[in-house]
């Protein structure tokens, strides 16, 4: 029997694992925003109030931000096999779940049961990834594994909008489901077990109290708004455990030798200053998403695979231009890449603050465009300044915290916008309404048709304040973006780490 012959099986076994490893980090990705065009018909059948529509996404990635920095430990505990195979496992039973609720309070359980899955199975993939692939496959490796998970992130509305229209909203979780279970079934198959020699350190109590800080924050803007902010008790309690879990942090790192994050990392100007753009990154990236398909679809009329399609080239242009960068010769300097991206984010966000009621699809996509492109060169651009001086050694807990940062700046922008737009609405809607006195025609409706008439008046004046009230978060995504891009002039040249 020939080399080639012997090799064969290694070489289709390698081909599967990958495979494997990039449907699971497509998925966990995608199942971010997969129910981003739906949401109008999950409200509907699960009688979720606007307000509460956030946590159908703020509740997945703060899940996955406690659980994301323990995919080391679980697999040096578990070995790598085990933990990536119990993550697809606990993340499919809260995909079943989702589809089995009936209120939303079991929903938005079943989402977090998703998101701290879902945490451990990128960085696990990509372990797995770099340890089947050959050395000198790596570095393309690492970008198609890049690829995927930003195309998950982006492709998601446009997938959920065509499935929920087609198929109704538990399908997105049926197609969720299935890519979990070829995952699943792949890596059981072909993946060999394999133990680390010694089990990674885990710093359980800086982990706990970072975590705290994290849930109790993420609770508070969620729930504020619903129970009137610092009236409540419930706002109170969640401020003190927020600050309380931070604060024990702070103490910890500045008093322990070993602990979560070391606090070297915030002495790389070029890191720190790159992780807070790119939380700027993350404020932009998804709450636009939880932003525009609302507005899509219960402002403007339309159905659930059209708002789905019209968000498919902002997903385009953004991996198209992360693709790009990504292969853009060395000789440019990264600073002016992100610099660019930036330009261009504020561009299109700009450009968002024309959207009027009676527009058709155009400026939607073009704005939708220009701010993938700029968000596609700002990814790579901001990650190669923030690790090409950090010290290799810091490099893995640089990851862990650089990733954080995105998923907690899209945790805490779609957080804010959500209250800040039900804010901006009442108040809209009642300085819509003072300007209704009978003696204006609009106003005035018989006795017989009253009833009918002021209902319909009400919508909309509902429907013209909410309008507003999005165009106003889209000025304040754009504000942000402003108020963190002078830190890009502050950045250094990229050189590698002495």
């Amino acid at each position: 029997m020939s080399a080639s012959t012997l090799s064969r099986p290694a070489a289709e076994g390698r081909r599967t694992i990958i495979a494997a490893a990039l449907l699971a980090t497509y998925l966990q990705a995608a199942t971010i925003s997969l129910p981003n065009a739906a949401l109008l018909h999950i409200q509907g059948s699960l009688s979720m109030a606007d307000d509460e529509a956030g946590w159908i996404f703020s509740a997945y990635i703060a899940a996955s931000l406690v659980t994301m920095p323990m995919a080391r430990w679980l697999a040096g505990h578990f070995g790598r096999k085990t933990a990536f195979q119990l993550s697809l496992i606990v993340f499919a039973i809260g995909l079943v779940l989702a589809t089995l609720a009936t209120t939303s309070l079991q929903f938005v359980a079943a989402r977090i049961l998703q998101g701290g899955a879902s945490g451990p199975i990128a960085p696990l993939a990509l372990a797995i990834l770099l340890d089947t692939a050959p050395a000198k496959r790596q570095p393309s490796i690492s970008l198609t594994w890049t690829v995927t998970l930003v195309l998950g992130i982006v492709s998601g509305p446009s997938l959920g909008g065509w499935l929920c229209e087609d198929y109704g909203w538990p399908a997105v979780f049926h197609f969720s489901l299935l890519l979990a279970g070829l995952s699943l079934l792949a890596i059981a198959l072909s993946l060999p077990e394999r133990r680390a020699g010694q089990v990674p350190p885990l710093d359980l109590f800086g982990l706990a109290t970072f975590s705290l800080g994290i849930i109790g924050l993420q609770m508070l803007l969620d729930r504020g708004e619903r129970v009137e902010w610092f009236n409540s008790v419930e706002s109170r309690v969640e401020a003190a455990a927020s600050a309380l879990g931070f604060g024990l942090y702070v103490v910890h790192v500045l008093t322990s030798r070993v602990h979560f994050l070391d606090k070297a990392l915030f002495r790389d100007r070029n890191f720190v200053l790159s992780t807070i753009l790119f939380f700027g990154f993350g404020f932009i990236l998804l709450p636009t998403m939880a932003l525009t398909s609302p507005m899509l679809d219960e402002l403007l009329g339309y159905p659930a695979d059209t708002t789905g399609l019209m968000a498919a080239p902002r997903g385009v242009a953004l991996v198209a231009a992360l693709v790009l960068t990504l292969h853009a010769p060395t000789r440019i300097d990264p600073r002016l890449l992100v610099l660019g991206g930036i330009a261009l984010v504020v561009t299109a966000t700009g450009r968002m603050l024309g959207y009027a009621p009676g527009m058709d699809w155009r400026p939607v996509v073009v704005a939708g465009a220009l701010q993938g492109a700029g968000l596609g060169i700002l990814m790579p651009a901001l990650t190669k300044t923030a690790f090409s001086t950090l010290d290799p050694a810091l490099r893995p807990e640089g990851t862990v915290l650089f990733n954080l940062s995105r998923l907690y700046g899209s945790t805490i922008g779609i957080a804010l916008v959500q209250t800040f737009f039900h804010q901006n609405t009442q108040a809209m809607h009642l300085a819509l309404a003072k300007s209704l006195v009978p003696s204006r025609a609009a106003a005035h409706v018989a006795d017989a048709t009253a009833s009918a008439g002021l209902a319909e008046l009400n919508h909309l004046v509902t429907g013209q304040a909410a309008f507003v009230a999005i165009l106003g978060q889209f000025e304040l995504m754009m504000i942000t973006m402003l108020v963190v891009a002078p830190l890009a002039l502050f950045l250094r040249r990229p050189r590698p780490a002495g």
